[in-house]
Order: C-alpha cells, then sequence, then structure tokens
C-alpha cells in the first residue's frame, strides 16, 4: 500500500502514528504564571544533543481555554522552564490520568494522586517517584507547518535520578522498566536490552 497523506489512506485510523515506534514519552511538568501545576503526557519527545544536554517534544492540538495550543506549551512560553518526568510502567494509568483535556486551572498531580516535588534549579513541580527528571531552561518554540504544531526545545540544566536505578555507576533503564508508545491507544514496555560495540571504538 502506498498513500500521500494529503489525499487520505483510507484506513480507519492515522498508519502514520504507529509506524514511527516506540516513542519514549515525555511527561512534562510545567507551572503557570499564576502558580498552578500541570502534567501531561507527550509522545513526540526525545533528546536532541549531548553538549550542553538537550531535549525537544511537540504539542499537535489545542484547547478552548487555551487559543493556539495547550497548557503545557502555554506555560512554558510565559515562565521559559519545563520539567521532563520519565515514565515506568507502574505509572501508567497515572500517566494516562493526565493525558485528558483537563481545564487549565486543574492540577493534574493532585487528579492522578501523584506525590509532586520542588525542582531544583527552576520554579516547576516535578514528580517525585520518577525514575528521572530532567530541569529544563526554554532554548525555543519553533510553530512547524500545521495549525497548532510546536516544538519545545530546552538545555537540561538539572537531573534526578532514583538511587536504584543506579547500577555500578550507570543509570539502568532495565531497572524501572520504561513504558513507551506504539501509536493508536498501544504503548509497550521495554524488558531487554543488548550491546553493540561501534566500529573503530
Amino acid at each position: 500500500m502506498f498513500y500521500k497523506p494529503e489525499d487520505g489512506h483510507g484506513l480507519p485510523h492515522s498508519p502514520f502514528n504507529s509506524i514511527v515506534t516506540p516513542r519514549p514519552i515525555g511527561w512534562i511538568s510545567t507551572r503557570g504564571a499564576n502558580g498552578r501545576d500541570n502534567l501531561a503526557p507527550y509522545s513526540f519527545f526525545n533528546a536532541v544533543a549531548y553538549v550542553p544536554p538537550q531535549v525537544m517534544f511537540s504539542s499537535t492540538s489545542t484547547k478552548e481555554d487555551r487559543g493556539d495550543t495547550k497548557d503545557s506549551v502555554a506555560n512554558i512560553r510565559d515562565t521559559g522552564v519545563f520539567c521532563v518526568n520519565i515514565v515506568e510502567y507502574e505509572m501508567r494509568d497515572a500517566m494516562n490520568q493526565t493525558s485528558g483535556p483537563w481545564d487549565r486551572t486543574t492540577d493534574e498531580f493532585e487528579l492522578a494522586a501523584l506525590e509532586k516535588a520542588e525542582c531544583e534549579t527552576i520554579a516547576c513541580s516535578r514528580v517525585a517517584r520518577a525514575p528521572a527528571n530532567l530541569e529544563c531552561k526554554l532554548t525555543q518554540i519553533l510553530q512547524l507547518p500545521g495549525e497548532a504544531n510546536f516544538a519545545v526545545f530546552g538545555e537540561v540544566i538539572g537531573v534526578h535520578m532514583r538511587d536504584d536505578c543506579l547500577v555500578d555507576g550507570m543509570f539502568d533503564v532495565l531497572r524501572y522498566t520504561p513504558l513507551t508508545r506504539l501509536g493508536y491507544q498501544d504503548y509497550s514496555v521495554i524488558r531487554e536490552k543488548f550491546s553493540l560495540k561501534r566500529p573503530g571504538e
């Protein structure tokens, strides 16, 4: 099968959503200028540079009470900071609860009964029991083609790692079973890993 996205695919759901998988989930916490905390998952998320360490996520829809975007992007535009909370399998239901189109006055930490902790380098809350948290300062927001597509880039200026995820001096992702997004309403977990040595190393 071949299709041009501009012409449609004729399938019940867009296959593009499940072709680029698995995708890590950035559970983005922000604080509005009014002091209210917000927490929402984004599966268009990844690390993009080592030095300085940088990450990005994309928001692709709007809310009536936010105009051209959603709470996360709106808060970041106002404050210039955000935190990426890494999602583990045990937190899947809480993560899913925070994905709803909640009113801007809703504190998703409270909605999902998640313990929050204050970040060290930025004025923002983080998921206290997440395997890792990346405190970020905004570097740029790019408006992508499309009505509500924004890519948010941030420099990581603070890193929290849960002690039980450190093994022999390395952060071991298998200690917490990472949750990944497959597309549609499907997710997966990472339970195995292997190593490959690059040529020349």
